[in-house]
């Protein structure tokens, strides 16, 4: 599980199923989390034109630059992963896998639209980048420093899975210029980690945590996912006071879907059992139980999913500039970009990917889509609305459009229905709209895209 959630899931969804599940009672096979637009399934391998014109134009160099490595490895494969992750591969495979990142980030920055650019984002997600040995990750510092650097990043994000570190490699960690780690925590309850096909249990959690302070980052996040199978009232809410004990600069709440590729959703076509995950309502509650904990205990609120210590110092910036249109390099197998307007995503099988680096010497892209600017203004307001609150103002200044006009009548709509308010300028999510905003955010979107397959 990534902080944003924006790696790619391994199958696509049937034609009939909706970009979103409605999310209004059972846990059934669909997807629900929005952290793109247009949808995915938009996005097509007669299009790489676009991304390749792209690269090779003239870049506005006022655009925050950052980079997306994603590292498709775990020690097992979790019942409800969606994500593009390759288990039981021997070091060979791994180590051919970063030759190949790194040759691939060599040819990203020779590109015309990046040549000369700095980093201001590096976000290397999963998968379990922690997989990989101080060795390589050092190889991957080094590789990048001769192209493209994140020497001077604010903020270089990585994602580890407890049971995957050990002190030695917490402090390469430090020495790459890691500034925020996301541990994959999930849950404190090693009944539930194991149902759930998680491969660590709680001593690697805390053993991993100790570490983490031991060495020292600037921000530290842990993940929470509220209605795992097994999850009970009681259990949640020690789940929820463990993680404030811990007491990390940042924690993710995520709610669990069930995306078509996830081991769940299989078992339950495949056999017709019923939905094993908490229901929506329950896991609405369980967030916002977590909410008021969090806020008593000192903690603001960041985004429907995301609690910090300090808005002020906290920040996510790989997540703010993500949702604000600036531009993000794709890296590895199955990575999304955007770049220039266009978005973009690699070949998701690990063979065309390493065929394309390696053997072709070419940037390894698959599909592509150039949105409109209206679909640009789509995008921006939706991911920001993800947020909690947006001003109107901002979109005027970049699209020259007013929001508070130009949705009009989905805003009206959900403010009498009590999931946000719009005042001043302003669009501010109610706890209600704050709990379930994903399941909002279709409306937004152009009429041809409301029922379409999302990925």
């Amino acid at each position: 599980m990534t902080d944003t959630q924006t790696a790619t899931p391994m199958t696509a969804l049937p034609v009939t199923t909706p970009t979103v599940t409605p999310a209004v009672g059972s846990t059934e096979v669909g997807s629900y989390f929005v952290s793109n637009y247009p949808p995915f399934s938009q996005w097509r391998t007669d299009l790489v034109g676009e991304i390749q014109s792209a690269f090779t134009s003239e870049p506005n160099r006022d655009v925050p630059l950052g980079l997306y490595l994603h590292i498709p490895f775990c020690r097992k494969r979790c019942k409800f992963c969606y994500f593009r992750v390759y288990t039981n591969q021997n070091a060979s495979a791994i180590e051919q896998y970063v030759e190949s990142l790194g040759r691939e980030i060599e040819l990203i920055g020779q590109q015309p639209a990046v040549r000369g650019r700095q980093l201001e984002v590096v976000y290397f997600g999963g998968g379990t980048p922690s997989y990989l040995s101080s060795k390589q990750l050092l190889f991957l510092r080094d590789t990048l420093r001769r192209t493209i650097s994140w020497d001077h990043a604010d903020e270089v994000t990585f994602e580890c899975e407890p049971g995957t570190l050990n002190l030695e490699k917490v402090k390469t960690l430090k020495e790459i210029g890691v500034t925020r780690v996301s541990l994959g925590v999930e849950n404190f309850n090693d009944a539930i980690l194991e149902e759930n096909g998680r491969a660590h249990l709680t001593p690697e959690i805390f053993r991993a945590y100790d570490w983490l302070q031991q060495v020292g980052f600037p921000q530290i996040n842990i993940d929470l996912i509220a209605g795992m199978i097994g999850e009970t009232d009681e259990n949640w809410l020690r789940c929820v006071e463990k993680a404030i004990e811990l007491s990390p600069d940042n924690i993710t709440v995520y709610q669990m879907e069930l995306p078509f590729n996830t081991l769940i959703s299989k078992e339950m076509r495949e056999h017709g059992v019923t939905s094993p995950v908490a229901d929506w309502p329950t896991k609405r509650r369980w967030v916002s139980e977590a909410m008021d904990r969090f806020l008593t205990a000192g903690y603001q609120i960041s985004s429907g999913n995301e609690f910090v210590k300090s808005l002020d110092t906290d920040r996510f910036v790989y997540r703010d500039n993500l949702f604000r249109g600036t531009d993000l390099l794709a890296s590895g197998v199955s990575a999304f970009g955007h770049l220039q307007g266009v978005h973009y995503q690699n070949y998701d099988g690990l063979e065309e990917y390493q065929k394309a680096v390696l053997t072709e010497g070419r940037l390894p892209i698959n599909r592509a889509r150039r949105p409109t600017v209206h679909q640009l203004l789509i995008r921006e307001f939706v991911l920001q609305l993800k947020e909690g609150h947006l001003d109107a103002e901002p979109f005027a200044r970049k699209f020259g459009v007013d929001v508070l006009t130009e949705f009009a009548e989905p805003l009206r709509n959900q403010e009498a229905a009590g999931y946000l308010e719009v005042d001043d300028g302003r669009v501010r999510l109610t706890r209600k709209g704050l709990l379930q905003v994903d399941s909002l955010l279709p409306e937004y979107f152009e009429p041809q895209h409301r029922l379409v397959r999302y990925t």
